[in-house]
């Protein structure tokens, strides 16, 4: 699947405010590789589930994994219908009134279904590529997970069917009459940036911190 291919169907057209969507992979997976976590949705027995997951994309899946003991992670090995959303809030749109205040965002909803990755050589790559996705240079710098540790973990890969871009940006749009109304409008940026690392309370003597950490860089 090139990333240019597009991806809309019925269940992933977007109706409200059809002039912020797009439906192109390369846009969906921009907004995918800058995320950490996705919630991801489905439905066991009537019952809908949305449940908060660290995750990576590989290609055109997007990797999940937890414990093998979920019976919610079960499920979606099954091969279950599920749907994984994620956002980014880039700032508050402040506006002359009430109903004109906004947010500027980057969305993208994914539909696919999931299927478990058993091969420990395949799982042991996928692992080591989550923690990269989310910590780019750990892998290599940290010990990869051993035999006991692979099999303690279900590791779930969900195809992507089809999915949709949804996304704002720009200034508060005020009605005319409202332009004069005296106070202050414009947009306040919002962005997720890493901290000042704090080292672990038994880290050995003398360990430095790698260059990957440093300068703000702990993040996609």
């Amino acid at each position: 699947m090139t990333d240019s291919a597009e991806t809309a169907s019925d269940r992933s057209r977007v109706r409200r405010h059809p002039e912020r969507a797009g439906y192109e992979r390369k846009q969906a997976y921009a907004i995918l590789d800058a995320g950490q976590i996705a919630h991801v949705g489905f439905a066991v027995d009537g019952q809908p589930f949305v449940i908060p997951m660290l995750y990576a994309r590989l290609d055109d899946s997007v990797l999940l994994h937890g414990n093998v003991g979920s019976r919610l992670l079960r499920h979606l090995a099954s091969g279950a219908a599920c749907c994984l959303t994620v956002t980014h809030l880039d700032g508050w749109v402040l506006a002359r009134s009430h109903f004109n205040h906004s947010a500027n965002y980057r969305s993208v909803v994914v539909f696919g279904s999931a299927c478990s990755i058993e091969d420990p050589e395949r799982k042991a790559i996928a692992l080591a590529h989550l923690v990269d996705a989310l910590i780019p240079g750990r892998a290599a710098d940290s010990r990869p997970s051993d035999p006991q540790e692979l099999a303690a973990t279900s590791l779930l890969e969900i195809r992507i069917d089809d999915c949709s871009v949804k996304s704002r940006s720009g200034p508060p749009k005020d009605h005319p009459d409202d332009l004069d109304w005296p106070t202050w409008a414009g947009v306040i940026p919002l962005a997720l940036t890493p901290g000042t690392p704090e080292p672990a309370l038994d880290l050995l003597a003398g360990q430095p911190l790698p260059d990957y950490l440093r300068s703000g860089r702990a993040m996609r």
